[in-house]
C-alpha cells in the first residue's frame, strides 16, 4: 500500500479489467520463476519501523505532516494516522559486521529524527501499541493527509457496511479478573493503534519456500519473547494486543461472513507453501480487489520483449492482504528480486530489543530452513497458526507446540532449542561472532529474565495501582517512565519495576 492511489468511485468495469490484468501479472511471474529471472548475488536485509508521536503529556500528537517536514530526511515517511511515522532502512548486507552499524546507525538517526520532532511539541515513541490511545483518537479526520489512506478507509468500510468492531479478552494481571475490550469504530484508525517492526530478507526463488514456512513456524514464538501491546483504551489485553487489534481494524467481513468461514484480510494463511506462486494465487483468488486501480503497462508483453515488468497491479493488490509474513516481488533498477517481509514484532522498547529480535528470527529462520528434515514436514500449519495466537495473549507464559519437545513455554523453548539454532544460523550467514553475541545474549537474558516490553509495562502499572493511582494516571506515568527508558538504551528485561 506504499503507492499513491486516486481518489475516485470504481466501476464493475475498473473491477473486471483489474481481475484481468492481475490474471497477466500472475501468468508473467510464473514465466519469470521458470526462467529464473530474478537477482540474487548476496543475501541482503531491510527493516522499517512504524512510530508514535505523543505531545508532552504522553497524548498522542496529531502532527506527523509538520514533523515529517522538520526532520526532512528520506528515510522517514507518513503512516495511516496523523501520530504515526515510520523509519525505512536501506538494505544491507546480513553478514559481517553490518547489523552493529546498522544499530549505530539506527540509534543516531532515531535521536536526531526527535531532536526535530521537540522543535513541533512533539516526541517519538517505540512501541507496539501507545496506551495513552483513547477512543477519540479512531476519529477519520485523524487519518494522515494522503489520499491513499482515506480511499483504503472507505473503501474497507463499505466493503464491510457497518462500524468497525473490537472485541478483546485480556490475559489476566496478577491477582486480578481479565479484563474485557468491546468498542466500535467509524473508521479504520484502530489500525494506526498496530505500531510494528518490519523485517525483509531477500532470497532466491527457489529458496523462498522454506524461508516462508520458517518464518510462518516462528511467528508464535517471536511475538511471544517480543511483545510490546499491553494496553488499548485503558484496558489490560493481549500482551501483543495488535495481533487481533489489526486483524479486527481491517476486517472487511460482516459477523454473516465470518460464520461462512470467509478468509480476513489479516492473514495467517491455511498451509505450507512449495513457491512463492502460491501465495499471490490465493491472493487473487480469495480476496476480491480494493483498489483496482489499472497502470497502463501489459506485464506478458513487457516481458515478451525483454523488459521487466512492474506487475503494479498484483503488488497493489498484495498490498491490501496483510499477511504476518508477506511475499514481496520488488524492481530495483531494472532488476527483479523477491523477498519474505515478517511483520509480526512489534516497535521497541530500544533499539537494541529490536536489533536482537532481528538477529534471532534471521538466525533462526536460517538454520531452520537448512535443517535435513523441514520443520514444517513434523508439524501442522494449524499448530503454527495457534502458536501464534497463543504466544500474543500470553507472551511468556504461552503454551507452544514445537515438534519434538510438545507443549512448552517460549522462554524454555528459546534457551533449549531455537537459541543454538540461531546461533548456527547466523554463523552460517557469515554474521560476526561480536553482532551474534551481542544480539543473541540479549535474548538469552530477556528469556532468563522472562521479561519482554509487554511484562514490563504490565507489572508497572499494577504496582501503579496497588499505591492507589487510578488506570488513566498510571498508564501516562507508565509511559514517561517507558520513554526515559527507551532513550537510554539499555534492554527491556534490564528495565527496573518502580512505581
Amino acid at each position: 500500500m506504499g503507492r499513491d492511489v486516486s481518489a475516485r468511485t470504481f466501476t464493475r468495469e475498473d473491477r473486471q479489467r483489474y481481475r484481468e490484468r492481475m490474471q497477466r501479472c500472475m501468468d508473467a511471474l510464473g514465466t519469470m520463476l521458470v526462467e529464473d529471472s530474478f537477482s540474487f548475488s548476496r543475501q541482503q536485509m531491510g527493516l522499517e519501523i512504524e512510530l508514535n508521536l505523543v505531545d508532552r503529556a504522553g497524548r498522542p500528537a496529531m502532527a506527523n505532516s509538520e514533523v515529517l517536514e522538520k526532520i526532512d530526511d528520506p528515510s522517514f515517511t507518513l503512516e495511516l494516522g496523523q501520530h504515526n511515522l515510520e523509519v525505512n532502512v536501506p538494505p544491507r548486507e546480513l553478514a559481517g559486521d553490518e547489523t552493529l552499524d546498522l544499530e549505530r546507525e539506527l540509534i543516531s538517526t532515531l535521536a536526531s529524527a526527535d531532536d526535530k520532532a521537540h522543535d513541533a511539541g512533539t516526541s517519538i515513541v517505540m512501541i507496539g501499541v501507545l496506551p495513552t490511545l483513547r477512543h477519540e483518537h479512531f476519529d477519520r479526520r485523524w487519518l494522515s493527509t494522503q489520499p491513499r489512506y482515506a480511499v483504503l478507509n472507505d473503501r474497507i468500510l463499505a466493503e464491510r457496511g457497518e462500524e468497525v468492531a473490537l472485541n478483546m479478552e485480556g490475559a489476566p494481571l496478577p491477582g486480578r479478573a481479565g479484563e474485557r475490550l468491546s468498542s466500535y469504530a467509524e473508521s479504520i484508525m484502530p489500525e494506526a493503534a498496530c505500531t510494528s517492526v518490519q523485517l525483509h530478507l531477500q532470497v532466491a526463488p527457489d529458496d523462498f519456500a522454506a524461508h516462508w514456512n520458517a518464518a510462518q513456524a516462528l511467528a508464535g514464538v517471536q511475538v511471544a519473547i517480543a511483545a510490546n501491546s499491553p494496553f488499548l483504551l485503558g484496558r489490560a489485553l493481549w500482551h501483543e494486543t495488535r495481533i487481533p487489534l489489526f486483524l479486527q481494524a481491517t476486517d472487511t467481513r460482516t459477523q454473516e461472513l465470518k460464520n461462512q468461514g470467509v478468509r480476513p484480510r489479516v492473514w495467517f494463511g491455511e498451509r505450507w507453501i512449495t513457491s512463492i506462486f502460491d501465495l499471490f494465487e490465493e491472493n487473487v483468488r480469495y480476496f476480491p480487489a480494493l483498489l483496482p486501480e489499472t497502470g497502463d503497462e501489459d506485464p506478458v508483453d513487457v516481458l515478451g520483449a525483454g523488459g521487466t515488468p512492474s506487475l503494479t497491479e498484483l503488488r497493489l493488490h498484495n498490498g491490501t492482504v496483510w499477511r504476518w509474513n508477506r511475499p514481496v516481488y520488488d524492481v530495483v533498477d531494472g532488476v527483479p528480486h523477491l523477498r519474505v517481509e515478517n511483520r509480526v514484532l512489534p516497535a521497541g522498547p530500544t533499539v537494541l530489543d529490536t536489533m536482537a529480535n532481528a538477529a534471532f528470527f534471521y538466525g533462526a529462520q536460517r538454520a531452520l530452513t537448512t535443517s535435513e528434515r523441514p520443520l514444517w514436514s513434523q508439524m501442522s500449519f494449524q499448530a503454527a497458526e495457534e502458536n501464534l495466537y497463543s504466544g500474543s495473549r500470553h507472551g511468556m507464559n504461552a503454551q507452544l507446540y514445537w515438534p519434538g519437545i510438545g507443549w512448552v513455554p517460549p522462554d524454555e523453548l528459546v534457551l533449549r532449542r531455537l537459541l543454538p539454532l540461531a546461533h548456527e544460523g547466523l554463523k552460517d550467514c557469515g554474521v560476526s561472532d561480536e553482532a551474534r553475541e551481542r544480539y543473541l545474549g540479549v535474548i538469552e537474558a530477556r528469556c532468563l529474565a522472562r521479561r519482554t516490553g509487554s511484562q514490563w509495562q504490565r507489572e508497572t502499572v499494577t504496582l501503579m495501582e496497588e499505591r492507589g493511582v487510578n488506570r488513566d494516571e498510571a498508564l501516562s506515568a507508565m509511559l514517561a517512565r517507558y520513554v526515559e527508558l527507551m532513550h537510554e538504551g539499555e534492554p527491556v528485561h534490564t528495565w527496573p519495576v518502580t512505581p
